[in-house]
């Protein structure tokens, strides 16, 4: 092209960018974008963003910052709310929260706002981490900034107390959820969902493998095991599958309560119903055993 005397422009540095990085030569995608920005015309941000995000993926985050910062300092490229975005949602799905928190300091640095979406990916990620107390306080820190929160930050968030065995907070935000006029599906009723699934013919969701675990891991995590037993028996006469978290953790709800027997019943349910494969039943269970052993020698179990 250039020997042809035909300049490059952002239209050739998309494709050229785009083809390469299909091809898995993400690498050299970002060595290219950078010589045609030197020599020829600087990408735009649909292009930009692309490739930051193909980097995140393949990239150590190093490597990203460099590029980011590269493009910026000798080409005047600088991130958007998107590109924001895309690095804040690769360090939470890294679990690296800290490092999100200072993207949104730079972010706002930068003269952008975060947006719903932003806060709701950062909730996302601590909520992963069944970490309720830091969920809340991005919900409070979005009410504080003026950005209200959406159907999918009250899902994120009553599903994130939930796993972190917050029951009544959860409910407490359902409420909440009701009163700003979003209706509650069945991520959101996964909290809620006891009262819910009693009423014969009375529930307004239709529940789910996920929704149902989620509370049964709940229940567990609050060490309400009356409720988490009951709502066991409801999983099975139902023929639900047991996920592995919620199955670990009522094998040492179980355990702990010195529910043993109970606890090799649910091993063979989870079996039996194909929950999870044999061998990686047994050795949860193999697993809890030695833990209760050892808690039974430190005073920690019945």
């Amino acid at each position: 092209m250039v020997n042809s005397g035909v300049e490059p422009n952002n239209v050739t540095t998309d494709i050229a960018a785009r083809s390469l990085c299909e091809s898995d030569r993400v690498s050299d995608a970002k060595d290219l974008v950078m010589e045609l920005s030197e020599k020829h015309s600087p990408p735009d941000m649909f292009t930009y963003n692309y490739l930051l995000k193909q980097l995140c993926k393949f990239e150590s985050l190093n490597a990203v910052y460099e590029f980011r910062d590269k493009m910026k300092k000798s080409f005047n490229v600088k991130p958007d709310l998107v590109s924001y975005t895309i690095l804040i949602d690769h360090v939470c799905n890294s679990k690296n929260l800290r490092e999100a928190m200072k993207l949104v300091s730079d972010l706002g640095a930068d003269g952008f706002k975060p947006d719903c979406f932003v806060y709701n990916t950062i909730m996302k990620g601590f909520c992963t981490l069944s970490k309720g107390s830091e969920a809340v306080g991005v919900f409070k820190k979005m009410k504080e900034e003026g950005v209200e929160p959406d159907r999918i930050t009250y899902n994120t968030l009553i599903f994130g107390l939930s796993k972190s065995g917050r029951i009544e907070e959860a409910r407490k935000y359902l409420q909440v959820m009701d009163e700003a006029g979003y209706e509650p599906d069945a991520v959101a009723y996964g909290a809620d969902e006891w009262d819910l699934v009693r009423r014969d013919g009375s529930e307004r969701v239709r529940s789910n493998d996920c929704t149902y675990n989620t509370l049964l891991y709940g229940l567990c995590k609050a060490r309400l095991m009356d409720r988490g037993i009951e709502f066991y028996e409801m999983m099975k006469s139902k023929g639900l599958k047991l996920e592995s978290y919620a199955y670990a953790t009522l094998l040492r709800a179980l355990a702990r309560s010195g529910k043993v027997a109970e606890a090799y019943e649910v091993f063979d349910y989870a079996v039996g119903s194909k929950s999870l494969s044999d061998a990686s039943a047994y050795t949860t269970l193999e697993t809890t055993m030695k833990w209760l052993k050892k808690a039974k020698e430190q005073g920690l179990a019945d």
